[in-house]
């Protein structure tokens, strides 16, 4: 069994997520930053579940891992992007 952790946002991601992850998180929060939202006291959550990372913001945002094509899907408000 593999912990997860959590981080405030803004900080360093934890070592050893998928770069494609670590991308998606940064992208979440540089568009958080854009759209002016105050997310100084959010904190992100990783979740290993089968091995894989499922990380989640505090406002809901998840992004989870497809090892298959080594893509990182996140979810927000509804919206489905890939990266």
């Amino acid at each position: 069994m593999q912990l997860g952790t959590r981080w405030p946002v803004g900080s360093a991601a934890p070592a050893g997520l998928p770069e494609v992850v670590s991308k998606a998180i940064s992208t979440v929060e540089e568009e958080l930053a854009a759209d002016g939202v105050d997310a100084g006291t959010w904190r992100w959550t990783l979740t290993w579940l089968e091995r894989k990372p499922v990380v989640e913001l505090d406002d809901g945002t998840v992004i989870r891992y497809n090892p298959a094509d080594d893509t990182a899907t996140i979810t927000s408000s509804g919206l489905d992007d890939e990266s």
